[in-house]
């Protein structure tokens, strides 16, 4: 066997076996990709405090990153784990029985049917759904006890992600199979998105929530701050956004009889709520790292398939570095070949 039949031999094995235990290893983490995205996420975000800290006030490696982590800690997840308990708090003291959701449901069933003759949801529709009650409870349950423990995943690998610094970032830029012109605009295409989403998605969900309250303080919605924060969590899905939440909320209390309040929240929405989000959504797209529309639109949705709720920053990421990819191909490779 000659040389390079050995030395391709040996390449392309361990490509191979990386390749495999990269699948493997990828498999197991599945469970902590959230933490261990959202630790990169943050990562990019103070990483210029890092350098700071560590090369204008001399500041040790260790020292400045724990410090940081604990900023980190204190002023973002700690507040993020209390709305979350809030909710949950609130959920718990609501008092919304199966029986009293689902009854306004059956009777305008029953409206329906006695009228026009139409049994809209079927005699087995209302039993269903009160036998999915306690799956959808289990599911939240696990999606909390899966939040908490990607929060000590975020802390854990964010310390250590800063500890590494540049010595991690330069390493990174080794392996990257780019010319060094390409992974300049590959690197800066992921600073300018990450950084933009993660600034951005919370900025537009506090504002869009604060406003959709205001409408439900007018319309007498109950459990007002309940409503308020999970629509501002809604504002991350694409195209359907807050309507999630006012849309079924209006139609409840208007099933409730509470027609004036419905139809008000119903224009609410539709003319306030739903044209700002719009505007928000926009300007701040085009402020921020000025990604298209649709880019945002099917990255969101393709990546909470894949990231889940992390999938909100890496989804349109993930898009936009295909296109960027399919565009470097096109310039070294199809472009120059016709030259």
């Amino acid at each position: 066997m000659s040389n390079n039949i050995k030395d391709q031999y040996i390449k392309y094995s361990l490509i191979t076996i990386i390749i495999i235990m990269g699948i493997v290893l990828l498999r197991e983490i599945t469970p902590f990709i959230g933490g261990l995205l959202g630790a990169f996420t943050i990562y990019i975000l103070v990483r210029r405090q890092m350098i700071r800290l560590t090369e204008k006030k001399n500041m040790k490696r260790s020292r400045a990153a724990a410090l940081i982590t604990s900023e980190v800690l204190f002023f973002f997840l700690v507040p993020l784990s209390c709305i979350v308990w809030l909710i949950i708090n609130r959920l718990e003291t609501v008092h919304l029985t199966v029986e009293s959701i689902t009854a306004p449901i059956q009777e305008a069933e029953n409206f329906i049917k006695a009228k026009f003759g139409f049994d809209i949801l079927g005699s087995n529709a209302v039993s269903w759904m009160v036998s999915k009650a306690p799956e959808i409870g289990q599911d939240i349950m696990g999606e909390i006890s899966s939040f908490l423990i990607n929060v000590f995943v975020v802390v854990f690998v964010l310390y250590f992600m800063l500890i590494g610094g540049t010595t991690m970032e330069n390493y990174i830029k080794d392996i990257l199979p780019f010319t060094p012109n390409n992974k300049q605009h590959v690197l800066h295409e992921i600073k300018i998105i990450v950084s933009s989403n993660a600034i951005g998605i919370p900025l537009q969900a506090i504002i869009e929530g604060a406003i959709a309250t205001v409408g439900y303080l007018i319309f007498g919605v109950p459990s007002l701050i309940l409503w308020g924060l999970l629509t501002c969590f809604a504002t991350v899905i694409p195209v359907l956004g807050t309507s999630l939440i006012w849309v079924p909320l209006a139609i409840y209390m208007a099933l409730a009889g509470r027609w004036f309040d419905a139809i008000g929240l119903m224009a609410y929405g539709v003319i306030v709520v739903a044209q700002l989000d719009n505007f928000i959504r926009f300007m701040l797209q085009k402020k921020m790292a000025n990604i298209h529309p649709l880019i945002t639109i099917f990255g969101v949705i393709i990546g909470l398939n894949i990231f889940g709720f992390m999938g909100i920053i890496f989804g349109p990421l993930l898009l936009s570095l295909f296109l960027l990819f399919v565009n470097m191909f096109k310039k070294e490779y199809l472009d120059s070949k016709n030259n």
